[in-house]
């Protein structure tokens, strides 16, 4: 029997996040563990009037690559990716994984390889969604792995989900949920507009990060669902201080844990890390954009409560900043490109504060109703 709240986050994908149009293709992208999910998007697609159809990713096969492949093989990208990646009109990523540590022991270099090889494709991608030529949403399947991650049940971790999705409940109606927070969070982001720096404070951070110029977004469920933040790309070559990160990090089924960044120029000069530096190290060396950030944003979804190592939810904890290393956005203004975007995420709920070109505008996770004036800190 389907469990009616996929069905509603099916309809919520495809109704809300992407605006399927009769006629367009969309392609979802799936895991055999997520095909219930899978099947009620296919479904709601096709009352659309769209053309849906399934690409089925097995899980195993990432892992193959990276043990056994030849540097030649880790290096192709089949020329039918771009092809297809040309003809779609909406596509949905559904992550959703039974192992999500699958890639924890593959080599770090090998890894990075293979992730480098793909950037053109990422960046094509990338670039039909920014022109409006692509609607693209991803968004998570709980499954047993996720919710042991998450150290709960999986009953407990789909109420979660479903809860921060806002299809929990049958009476309820996530459409008018979404659509107010879109207003509430480009209120935020018109707010953040004209600021040309910002500084963070934190335990083991004091980061200054320079914005002027740059425009900010509202991240409200038109391309992640959940959603829940205002987001930039910040200037490539001004970010300067430390900056540590309490709650591990993941790319791509690997943690790195307890990493500590120092900027100068923009760039990453010093970095460490209680577990995973080697990964950490490979991930900076991927190439020449990766040790600069890409992206600056505010967690702002509060139904967010918790750290679930999956960075989908982590990066919207409410009261938290994350920190993109690697590829911006082009139509933020970004000028890095890298085939790494990582983003990092800064917990600063208790003593943290951010100042905004000198004033003090959040204070222990939250936004001040006035800014005040700063008080410098040694």
């Amino acid at each position: 029997m389907t469990d009616p709240r996929v069905a509603r986050l099916a309809e919520l994908a495809v109704s809300y996040s992407l605006v399927v149009k009769p006629g367009q293709v969309l392609r979802v992208d799936a895991p055999p563990v997520a095909a219930p999910l899978a099947i009620e998007i296919y479904r709601a697609a096709l009352a659309a009037g769209a053309h849906p159809y399934i690409d089925l990713e097995l899980e195993r096969l990432a892992e193959l690559m990276l043990a056994e492949a030849s540097d030649e093989q880790l290096d192709f990208v089949s020329p039918i990716a771009h092809a297809e990646l040309a003809e779609l009109d909406a596509l949905v990523t559904i992550w959703a994984e039974s192992n999500t540590r699958a890639l924890t022991h593959a080599d770090p270099g090998r890894h990075r390889r293979f992730l480098a090889a793909r950037q053109e494709l990422s960046k094509a991608r990338w670039a039909r969604i920014s022109n409006g030529e692509l609607a693209w949403l991803g968004m998570l399947f709980p499954t047993e792995a996720h919710a042991q991650d998450a150290e709960m049940s999986l009953a407990e971790y789909e109420r979660f989900v479903y809860r921060a999705c806002h299809v929990e409940e049958p009476g309820g109606d996530p459409i008018a949920h979404w659509t107010g927070l879109r207003t509430e969070l480009s209120a935020r982001a018109e707010q953040l507009a004209p600021v040309r720096e910002l500084r963070v404070l934190g335990p083991g951070t004091d980061l200054r990060v320079g914005i002027e110029g740059r425009r900010w977004t509202a991240a409200d469920g038109r391309y992640n669902m959940p959603d829940g933040e205002v987001f930039t790309s910040p200037l490539e070559t001004v970010t300067e201080g430390e900056v540590s990160f309490a709650f591990p990090a993941l790319f791509h089924g690997r943690e790195v844990a307890g990493i500590r960044l120092r900027f100068e120029g923009g760039a990453v000069v010093e970095s460490e890390a209680a577990r995973g530096g080697e990964y950490l190290d490979a991930l900076l060396a991927m190439d020449a954009g990766a040790r600069r950030l890409g992206e600056v944003a505010f967690g702002l979804n509060y139904e967010v409560d918790r750290f679930t190592q999956n960075t989908l939810f982590d990066e919207k904890i409410g009261g938290t900043m994350h920190f993109a290393l690697g590829a911006g956005f082009a139509d933020l203004g970004t000028k890095n490109e890298s085939a790494l975007h990582w983003d990092l995420v800064c917990d600063l709920r208790e003593e943290g504060e951010v100042y905004a070109d000198g004033e003090l505008v959040w204070r222990a996770g939250r936004f001040l109703a006035e800014s005040a004036p700063a008080v410098e800190r040694v």
